[in-house]
């Protein structure tokens, strides 16, 4: 498997689920207007604490960075958020329903 590769494809996806350009990105980490681009084109690798800003400006933990199955994190975690809210026995019914439609 290439991993740089992997890694870069994951914040393009995760960059476009948030609706924000790779400048607009870069600019709110406190990097070069380029720094995000430079990592989606495999030309560089962040630091691991620049690794650790990326993650916390997706609101996904690097667990779920790597969590290749979890397509969308930040919506599951806002999914998970309102459910919490809920009745336990309006819960049961959206989960039902999500799970009718995964399978």
């Amino acid at each position: 498997m290439d991993y740089t590769r992997w890694f870069s494809e994951r914040i393009t996806q995760l960059r476009i689920e948030k609706g924000v350009s790779a400048r607009e990105m870069s600019l709110a980490l406190g990097q070069s207007e380029s720094y995000i681009n430079k990592i989606e084109n495999q030309r560089t690798l962040p630091s691991m604490t620049g690794f650790f800003y990326i993650c916390e400006y997706f609101g996904v933990t690097p667990q779920e960075f790597f969590a290749a199955e979890m397509t969308t994190p930040q919506t599951a975690k806002m999914i998970a958020d309102a459910a919490s809210r809920l009745k336990p026995k309006l819960a049961e019914h959206i989960l039902q329903v999500i799970q009718d439609i995964v399978e």
